[in-house]
């Protein structure tokens, strides 16, 4: 089977995403990691662009990664030559083994973008491409536009790859840049230029403005590309461009190709969720292959089929890219969904116990509660189910004031009263808001008997209104996340008074805190 090699974008085209900026130090923390992996081809900037990406190269040559660096760039510029041209010679002075021309191969965008004629752009293409390799480059040619140039122009879009391939070019890169074509023709398109150029090498580079980019690669490749591009996570510009994280899987685990030895597939999930990290995003919780719900299961009768056979509802094993299959808790849950969730967290529950936790979820669900990202406050259930489990503390009375004072704004206080092992303790504290005036209040009331309580933060506050219709008086659910370290917890509340249902959440946190820092005892 012909070898496959993935060409990474993300610290060029991926930064093109409207709520991407990456730092230099990010970029090449997230080239560290992409070549760890095993990325073979690593795109890092267009360097004669901007002095972020003049940096990076200049650091990037110094770090010896097990990848090839590739630095963007365009064909010369029309009724120039290569030698006088800049952005050629910045490509040079950034000293990567690889450089990628982007040049025009749709007529249209030659006479109305470009402003050459058809012949000046071939020779735009050939030049450039033989002086990179005249200079000791690997050059990737990428086609712009090429699938729309096809149809529209087939025989120039031809010419201009042909072009590119008689000048030397090591790759021709066929780019799907406006995403709007369908796999079938993708499919056909490539195998065309495929059998018009038997001698050339060929990749694929799409964007996903037709959700087909992961489909579309996947067809230049039945059409005989071998060099897939992409981004990772399909960060990009629009909508974003072919999601290496679920195209390598389907390349490897589904069409046969042998891409990455297995061992690295297995740290797919962690890279995904790394760059999104570095980059300041949220990870896709419903991404394929990697995100946090891709192996989750909710129906009742779907973990009870899984708890028996876990392909019955699982296309593969979860492991085999890093991730792990796990129950949602909810009303639509059966005794299965919880004695999975309390297998995983390590706690034995059996079906008495696991109906009784049943119950109760449907009970607070109907009062507002969910437990589907909560799940904190479904692992204390099971804990306090439990005869030799002692709660940490017990909690007496709170209360809250809000209000506006002159030259100080804003002021929230909150007094707490909690008994901790026979003492009753008496707190207060101020905070920018009411449910922080709270967390500190409690949180102050404990660390003399839990001094691990420190270390404990609130991250994350969600609020949700369950009944628009009532307006102020619905119904309130809170959701609440809290981190110590490296690990993080949701725990939720629900009442018809916002403090209220902040107090239960909150007061389920420092709990949850204890039994997961060892200082509860069951």
């Amino acid at each position: 089977m012909t070898p496959l090699f993935l060409y990474d974008t993300t610290l060029r085209d991926g930064t093109q995403r409207e709520d991407i900026s990456l730092s230099v130090e990010d970029k090449l923390t997230i080239a560290h990691r992409l070549a760890a992996f095993g990325m073979h081809y690593i795109e890092c900037g267009w360097p004669g662009s901007n002095p972020k990406d003049a940096e990076f190269f200049a650091r990037a040559r110094r770090m010896n990664l097990p990848a090839r660096l590739c630095a963007f760039g365009r064909t010369r510029h029309a009724n120039a030559t290569c030698d006088s041209d800049a952005n050629l010679r910045a490509l040079i002075e950034s000293d990567t083994p690889a450089v990628t021309l982007v040049g025009k191969t749709w007529d249209y965008h030659v006479t109305h973008v470009l402003n050459a004629t058809l012949e000046e752009n071939l020779a735009m293409i050939r030049d450039s491409v033989a002086w990179m390799k005249a200079r000791g480059r690997e050059v990737i040619f990428d086609a712009e536009h090429f699938y729309d140039g096809y149809n529209a122009h087939p025989d120039y879009a031809l010419a201009a790859l042909a072009a590119a391939h008689e000048a030397g070019a090591d790759w021709l890169a066929l780019c799907e840049t406006n995403g709007g074509k369908l796999p079938w023709e993708v499919e056909a398109i490539t195998r065309t230029v495929a059998e018009r150029l038997p001698g050339a090498k060929l990749g694929v580079h799409c964007h996903n403005d037709t959700g087909c980019a992961v489909a579309n690669s996947l067809a230049a490749v039945r059409a005989g590309a071998s060099m897939v591009q992409g981004t990772i996570n399909g960060y990009g510009e629009r909508v974003g461009n072919a999601d290496l994280v679920t195209l390598l899987p389907n390349l490897q685990l589904k069409m046969g190709f042998d891409v990455l030895p297995q061992e690295r597939l297995r740290d797919l999930t962690g890279l995904s969720r790394f760059v999104a990290e570095v980059a300041n995003l949220k990870h896709d919780d419903h991404q394929p292959y990697t995100g946090h719900s891709a192996f989750a299961h909710k129906g009742g009768i779907h973990v009870a089929a899984i708890l028996k056979s876990p392909d019955t509802y699982q296309h593969i094993d979860p492991e085999r890219v890093g991730n792990e299959m796990r129950s949602v808790t909810s009303e639509l849950s059966g005794r299965g969904n919880l004695q999975l969730q309390a297998q995983r967290m390590g706690l034995d529950l059996n079906n008495e116990a696991a109906q009784h936790v049943l119950s109760q979820i449907k009970r607070l669900e109907h009062e507002g509660f969910t437990f589907e990202a909560a799940e904190a406050s479904v692992e204390l259930m099971f804990h306090r189910l439990n005869a030799d489990y002692v709660r940490p503390f017990e909690l007496m009375d709170y209360f809250v004031i809000t209000e506006r004072r002159h030259g100080r704004g804003l002021l929230a206080e909150a007094t707490v009263k909690v008994k901790v092992g026979g003492e009753v303790k008496f707190t207060a504290a101020e905070g920018n808001g009411p449910v922080n005036a709270l967390a500190t209040a409690l949180q102050n009331a404990l660390v003399d008997v839990y001094p691990v309580l420190r270390s404990v933060r609130l991250t994350d506050y969600k609020v949700r209104i369950l009944d628009g219709v009532a307006g102020t008086a619905a119904n309130t659910r809170v959701l609440i996340d809290f981190q110590a370290g490296e690990e993080g917890w949701t725990t939720v509340g629900a009442s018809a008074n916002i403090i209220d249902a902040s107090w239960r959440a909150l007061s389920d946190s420092m709990e949850y805190a204890l039994v997961r820092l060892g200082e509860a005892r069951s």
